[in-house]
């Protein structure tokens, strides 16, 4: 097969075997701000053409670290794309030559340039017939939640957030989704950064005493609020500061009436996006009454024993839209990305079909 790179990257496919897995195989990918995932599955799921039932043949999984190129930049964002892309084709058993389809579904991907250039940079990599998808890592957690129909809107909530929602007929709108430094504070980091601003300013005097204090403390090994400084900006990465979000939701169950405040300003901006998302796009229907599905997605969205936001924001946006229909996903996002890509490929392939 053509080398496409230089490098170690693609050698296991010198060992292949000529032939290749009947029907060929589809990648779909799902690359955040903390963890990169790749999943292969084969490309003929179906002789309806039809999502299966539970499980989904996954043939092979892959992790990795960081891809959002607005967190690490976009050499090492590219190098852990490719990197985890191979893994999972060499676990499959599989070859570049095999794949039908490729879905990327990556954080930071905002505009089409983004998109455009991800794009060119994967024509080097795969060969000419694989059909290749990039999408914003928003649009993967939404079919996770479908089973690969875009319609409604997801919630994501992890070391970042955004909401974002398809109609039925291709409109889309997004909210949030611009990182901590420009407000995403429903977001793990947000929660987070809150909790650390809260310990300071009761150290200092500008605000009340909270347990977050001791709890916080406790959690980094760290003696005093004063030392928060330099573990804050000694590596100030949005998933390290969003890992103290568990400390901040057990201490307001332990009764904090600062952490609970943080936590209830999370369920407003978290639900503030959705609204955000459905108004702009009618998914209510004229009257507010029209059904429409709800996916949410992420570590702050998980039940926790007795503080859980993810109920709390539905019960928030049920209130206003009591058709919403909240979805937690059986697969994840990555598989929602190989969903895509491969009801992209049954489209065309149906399309032909009508032309003739």
């Amino acid at each position: 097969m053509k080398r496409y790179r230089n490098g170690e990257t693609w050698d296991f496919e010198s060992e292949m075997p000529a032939v290749s897995r009947n029907g060929g195989v589809i990648l779909g990918l799902d690359g955040g701000t903390t963890s990169t995932v790749c999943v292969c599955i084969p490309a003929t799921l179906h002789s309806s053409g039809r999502v299966p039932d539970h499980p989904l043949p996954i043939l092979a999984r892959a992790v990795a670290g960081c891809s959002n190129h607005n967190s690490v930049g976009e050499t090492a964002a590219r190098e852990t794309i490719e990197k985890v892309m191979a893994q999972a084709l060499s676990k499959a058993h599989s070859s570049r030559s095999a794949v039908r389809a490729v879905c990327l579904a990556i954080a930071g991907v905002n505009h089409s340039t983004d998109q455009q250039r991800i794009l060119d940079w994967l024509r080097n990599i795969f060969p000419s017939h694989v059909k290749i998808f990039v999408e914003n890592d928003a649009v993967a957690a939404l079919a996770s939640g479908t089973m690969g129909k875009i319609h409604g809107c997801v919630l994501i909530a992890g070391t970042g957030t955004i909401a974002y929602g398809f109609t039925e007929d291709g409109r889309e709108a997004r909210a949030a989704g611009a990182g901590p430094v420009l407000g995403d504070w429903g977001s793990g980091y947000g929660i987070a950064a809150k909790a650390l601003t809260a310990v300071v300013r009761a150290h200092d005097g500008r605000g009340p005493q909270t347990k977050l204090t001791y709890n916080i403390l406790n959690e980094l090994g760290v003696s005093s609020p004063d030392e928060l400084i330099g573990w804050t900006y000694a590596d100030p990465s949005w998933a390290r500061i969003a890992r103290l979000v568990p400390v901040v939701v057990s201490s307001a169950e332990a009764g904090d009436e600062v952490a609970n405040k943080i936590l209830h300003d999370s369920v407003l901006e978290l639900a503030s996006s959705v609204e955000a998302v459905v108004r702009r796009l009618g998914l209510c229907g004229e009257d507010g009454k029209d059904a429409f599905p709800l996916v949410m997605v992420g570590g702050v969205l998980e039940a926790n024993k007795r503080w859980d936001i993810g109920k709390s924001v539905i019960d928030r946006i049920t209130e206003i839209y009591p058709r919403a229909h909240p979805i937690r996903p059986k697969v994840e996002p990555a598989v929602g990305a190989a969903l895509l890509a491969w009801n992209y490929v049954i489209g065309e392939l149906s399309d032909l079909a009508a032309d003739h």
